[in-house]
């Protein structure tokens, strides 16, 4: 028996999923939601989907099965909460939220309602994390003892049109948040591998210096003026990491777990390739995470478990390093069997709260912050 989805914003990277979630063999029925008539009712003869809501209160009246929520950043942790006490099962696009209290208000939903959440954290399959779980698990690195991830995205790479059409006229109060409030891409890498969680921080910030008004207090909401963070956590395993935020860098763009360090062996990995090194041997390793069409669809990279997809998913897009397919195939199976999700919403306040308190640090000049836990998953 299959489920049903409501997917709430049809806007650009709701595109990405739409298709997967129809084409998904335990997925019954898809309703579409958002607050714009004419981008509802276009989305819907495109995709083929019969039924429409105007809102998520309408929505969650109706008798679907789980909320995927693709809406602006800013909104997500209080429609999920919303979602969450109306009795559906969430999938939430990144961030999990914006402040640490909206973040606890999502833990404290699942354990009371027992429902099912999930972050669409799409770094947890990139192939070099992948790569690195795998090789903790056969206890090759021996004890992990430090970290490198980040996450580049420059402002020339297309984020002044996804900001303007985020926020409208207004767009400058929401463009310059805090790079570290948006630290999952690199975070979730990391702590996915290490299977430990942050415990403190010391970040700093770089002032920005364009004249494009982006970061300057009293026109962003945050008052913020860091377009660039840098930040060292301690890890509960002993560990220590290194995460930067970036957006005004002269770099490609890159979400990258760069460097992992064991007792043992390493793992490094830049725009030169990857590589396994061990005290006396290095072995290249990067065409076992170069994207590839797959014979069951792809594009996938050798290390990822193409062969437990749907069939039907065989030519669909798959972005963000192949990790679009496995996002909606973790999400359906969770809700149909039950079962708590890789990045489920403890996992996924270890890939966030970190950030946020990185960003206080960074304003307190560096100060070492305690980082708040909520521990395992109890469901």
């Amino acid at each position: 028996m299959g489920i049903k989805i409501g997917i709430v914003g049809v806007g650009a990277f709701a595109q990405c999923f739409i298709p997967l979630y129809k084409a998904h063999p335990l997925v019954d029925e898809i309703t579409l939601c958002d607050l714009d008539a004419e981008k509802l009712a276009k989305n819907a003869e495109e995709h083929s989907i019969a039924k429409t809501s105007p809102s998520l209160e309408h929505l969650l009246t109706t008798d679907i099965d789980a909320a995927v929520i693709i809406t602006q950043n800013w909104m997500h942790a209080p429609q999920a909460l919303q979602a969450l006490r109306a009795g559906k099962q969430v999938y939430s696009a990144v961030p999990m939220g914006i402040n640490v209290e909206e973040i606890a208000a999502i833990v404290r939903a699942v354990e009371e309602t027992g429902n099912i959440y999930m972050m669409g954290e799409t770094s947890y399959y990139y192939p070099g994390a992948i790569y690195c779980r795998e090789k903790v698990q056969k206890g090759e690195f021996g004890h992990l003892v430090y970290a490198e991830a980040e996450y580049y995205h420059d402002w020339d790479h297309g984020l002044y049109d996804v900001m303007k059409w985020r926020g409208g006229e207004r767009w400058l109060e929401t463009a310059g948040s805090p790079p570290m409030h948006y630290p999952t891409h690199s975070m979730g890498q990391v702590v996915s591998v290490l299977g430990s969680h942050a415990t403190h921080v010391s970040c700093h910030g770089f002032v920005d210096r364009e004249d494009d008004q982006v970061y300057r207090p009293g026109t962003n909401i945050w008052n913020n003026r860091f377009s660039n963070q840098t930040a060292l956590f301690t890890m509960s395993d002993g560990s220590c990491i290194r995460i930067n935020e970036f957006r005004r860098c002269g770099h490609r763009g890159v979400e990258r777990l760069s460097s992992m360090v064991g007792t043992q062996a390493s793992f490094e990995q830049n725009v030169a390739g990857a590589a396994w090194i061990t005290k006396h041997h290095v072995e290249p390793v990067s065409e076992q995470l170069k994207l590839a069409t797959h014979p069951s669809g792809g594009p996938y990279a050798p290390v990822h478990p193409a062969h437990r997809l749907p069939k039907s998913f065989m030519g669909l897009p798959n972005g963000h390093e192949g990790s679009h397919h496995f996002l909606v195939d973790d999400f359906v199976k969770a809700c149909v069997d039950h079962k708590t999700p890789p990045v489920n919403a403890w996992e996924a306040a270890r890939y966030t709260i970190p950030g946020i308190i990185a960003h206080e640090s960074s304003l307190r000049d560096g100060e070492r912050l305690a980082i708040p836990d909520f521990g395992d998953p109890k469901l």
